[in-house]
């Protein structure tokens, strides 16, 4: 019975995958590189193509010509010269070739993602120059983040009117011999290399003759060697890419070495060039220097992996440093006697970041922006725990930023979550049902992690983008996931180590697993039912129903203590397990004030993976000003420092300089400034601002609808509201009654609500805008898109 139920389920992962994944696009194109059996790691290859258009001209103006483009395991592409993809493809390939048991440490093959690019701007009518550069890592990094092909590969197709445009044999290529071996790195947790670059045998980079350049003599270049059209091993199918190509914010000074300041002479000691904030960046140089010198580039960053390694030829030079690295502070060691006519970056990143927090309390409105640069800068192949030591698609930590991603990024942000969803899921074990804390190519089942990735990733993303699709593709997973859970007689789960318990960096004593675990769990089963009501699939109502009442009334039971829920009294008062019962709705609403007093208030026992809930629970609890008087404590280090602007691993500044899971700023926007979604992708939101000791709030929210933006204002006899919500949707917002008794609100000018209402003082009917309800804390109106301004005062 047990292989027939595990057959079946393979026949249907299959099934659900080639559907939801099906290959749109039929390949001409051929994959090409230079002659290889096994690619070298760390080979970079320089290919180019002349083509002759001849009726660009007849092309509408309105019309995109799409390139599709993709390579094991990134490019950078010209056309005639101008920059059009700066480092495209992305790793960790969208799915296994086909689903196999799951070992960690031994990566399965993996289909790959291509890049859609619309070139018409690039072309023109005649002779045009395609060129490409081309880095295959053929490596995947201890962390799993990519799945090699094990030799590398390019490939390109675009279509201009009736003329195709393919990568195949009539190409040209050449291994880039500037591009040198890495010594053996001390940390290969990341896929991507160090670059060693050798100027005396570069090929024109950055220069007027560049290779890449029209009218290069590319003559004694060999032809490209063909690997056939797709699907053809060992690079498999190709599917769309999730995401765009990288945001390419181009060449910038940094802060203290302005264009003013070159050139100068290098005194041979460090330079230390500062970026206004801690960014993903490639280095550039231009410097005069003689042949032969060594010039060092590498991070602030102390767990930073990546550096550049560079050798001059005779003469001006120019070099970017292709391998990005992240950093503050960029340094730079140039040999004495080098004349330095400058020193840039590159930021890159996934889409961009339109959220925006501030208040009256600056001290809020920066560690706000500190989680926003903390987020932008682990999300780009995939979110990733950090970009220094690993870069690893860790889903515990995915799921703490997804909680503020819906408040900070653009669509190509909700894009990454829907990857990453969509990669784990693929990438778990066929036989076990069970998917990795860890993926694609490592496979570790951390089961804290995975409860937490259900409830607050794929819930919160669908509930927040309404994208069914996904939703769809993932349930199957969820809900087999969750059958592996035993229930005791007791009621509770049975306790899953997986194969590393790990639930959070603080304190181990402190920690109470088997609360946590518990609430998780049952904060997993609460959500895989409102995924089967949001399909309309009734199949497994009837378990989650059983489960989620039983769960409830045994965490009760066994684990409330008379002021606060612990698996051991005498042991734990865990500030982690006793917030996620608030939060997860396991405690009930008048045990609330208890387990704030005896435990989250005195008890700081979790790491920043934690923290952010904790916040939130308090929050719910109605204690906004206990909930901010933790953050300052606890976050008041690193914020009070000048020098950084992201957030550590750690509470105390330690580990990694920006570590994804500090989610701090979700309590800002959801429950200070109070702004959340009420119905799946934001079709129906509520603002319900808790202003605490704040007389100034302003929050703007990229939606899935559009950006809302909001602000308010009080004193101590008014309050202002501007707000800015976006088409197709309907807000209910709160006017808080806290502050003073209010007598009148006006919207856009006119009265809409008295507190006395006579025939001499009348409220005025406004389209759009209707008085719906009052309770202890809010005068509630709903309000359709729009502009409006309200005033409420005393009067």
């Amino acid at each position: 019975m047990t292989k027939k139920i595990t057959m079946l389920w393979l026949i249907t992962s299959l099934l659900t995958l080639t559907s939801f994944q099906s290959v749109a696009l039929k390949w001409d194109a051929e994959w090409i590189w230079t002659k290889q059996k096994i690619g070298n790691p760390n080979t970079w290859v320089a290919l180019r193509k002349e083509i002759d258009i001849t009726d660009f001209d007849k092309i509408a103006a309105n019309e995109t010509i799409t390139a599709y483009i993709s390579a094991d395991t990134k490019y950078w592409l010209w056309i005639n010269g101008e920059m059009v993809v700066f480092e495209g493809s992305y790793t960790g390939g969208p799915s296994p070739v086909k689903a196999s048991p799951r070992v960690d440490g031994f990566p399965i093959a993996s289909n790959k993602y291509y890049d859609q690019v619309d070139i018409k701007k690039y072309l023109k009518k005649g002779k045009n120059t395609i060129a490409a550069l081309a880095w295959y890592y053929g490596a995947n990094g201890d962390k799993g983040t990519h799945i090699s092909s094990r030799i590398g590969g390019f490939i390109f197709q675009a279509k201009v009117g009736e003329q195709l445009i393919i990568s195949d044999a009539s190409w040209k290529a050449k291994k880039h011999e500037s591009y040198q071996p890495v010594e053996k790195e001390k940390h290969r947790r990341v896929a991507a290399w160090s670059v060693n670059y050798d100027a005396r045998n570069d090929m024109g980079d950055w220069g007027n003759d560049a290779w890449y350049l029209q009218g290069y003599d590319d003559s004694k270049w060999k032809a490209a060697n063909s690997a056939k059209t797709p699907p053809r091993a060992p690079f498999f199918e190709l599917f769309p890419s999730e995401i765009p190509p990288l945001n390419n914010y181009g060449l910038a000074n940094c802060t203290n070495f302005p264009a003013s300041k070159f050139p100068f002479i290098s005194d041979g000691k460090k330079i230390k060039c500062k970026l206004d904030f801690n960014k993903n960046f490639t280095p550039y140089f231009d410097i005069e220097a003689k042949e032969g010198l060594k010039v060092h580039v590498k991070s602030n960053m102390r767990l930073n992996t990546i550096q550049t390694f560079y050798t001059t030829k005779q003469g001006r030079q120019q070099f970017e440093s292709y391998s990005w690295m992240n950093g503050r502070i960029i340094e730079y060691t140039i040999p004495k006697g080098v004349k330095v006519h400058g020193l840039k970056y590159r930021w890159t990143g996934v889409g961009s970041t339109p959220g925006h927090f501030e208040s009256d309390d600056p001290w809020f409105s920066r560690i706000w922006q500190m989680s926003e640069n903390t987020l932008y800068i682990c999300a780009r192949d995939n979110f990733m725990d950090t970009p220094d030591r690993e870069r690893g698609l860790w889903i515990g930590d995915v799921a703490d930023q997804a909680s503020y991603l819906f408040y900070s990024m653009d669509k190509p942000g909700r894009d990454l979550l829907k990857k990453a969803i969509k990669v784990t899921m693929a990438f778990s074990d066929s036989e076990s049902g069970v998917f990795a804390g860890l993926g694609p190519g490592r496979f570790r089942e951390l089961p804290a992690q995975s409860l937490q990735f259900i409830e607050q990733a794929i819930w919160h993303y669908y509930y927040n983008t309404g994208d069914k699709e996904t939703l769809a593709y993932a349930y199957p997973y969820v809900h087999r996931y969750l059958t592996l859970w035993g229930i005791k007689n007791n009621g509770l789960a049975t306790f899953r180590n997986g194969a590393w318990k790990w639930t959070d960096w603080g304190p181990q004593d402190t920690i109470d697993y088997d609360v946590i675990q518990n609430a998780l769990y049952y904060s997993a089963l609460v959500s895989a039912r409102k995924m089967a009501k949001a399909l309309n699939d009734n199949t497994h109502i009837a378990f989650y129903d059983q489960r989620i009442t039983e769960l409830k009334k045994a965490f009760q039971q066994h684990f409330w203590q008379d002021g606060f829920y612990s698996s051991n009294p005498k042991k734990f008062k865990d500030d982690r397990a006793n917030a996620i019962a608030i939060l997860f709705g396991l405690a009930k609403s008048e045990q609330y004030q208890q387990i704030v007093d005896n435990v989250l208030i005195p008890n700081h026992f979790a790491s920043p993976h934690f923290e952010w809930m904790i916040y939130n629970a308090m929050a719910i609890s109605g204690r906004y000003d206990d909930a901010l008087a933790r953050m300052k404590q606890r976050y008041g280090k690193q914020v009070d420092n000048k020098e950084r602007s992201t957030l550590t691993e750690y509470m105390d500044g330690r580990g990694t300089e920006n570590h994804a899971w500090n989610a701090p700023a979700t309590v800002l926007s959801q429950y200070i400034a109070g702004i959340a979604p009420t119905s799946v992708a934001w079709k129906t939101y509520e603002i319900m601002p808790n202003m605490a000791h704040m007389k100034h709030i302003k929050q703007s929210v990229p939606s899935v609808q559009g950006d809302i933006d909001f602000d308010i204002q009080r004193t101590g006899s008014s309050i202002t509201i501007a707000l800015t919500s976006p088409a197709n949707t309907t807000a209910v917002v709160g006017i808080p009654k806290e502050y003073f008794e209010i007598g009148r609100v006006k919207v856009n000018g006119k009265t809409v609500w008295t507190k006395n209402s006579s025939f001499w003082n009348k409220p005025e009917k406004l389209t759009g805008i209707n008085f719906i309800d009052e309770d202890k804390k809010y005068l509630k109106f709903e309000v359709t898109n729009g502009t409006w301004s309200v005033n409420a005062t005393q009067d």
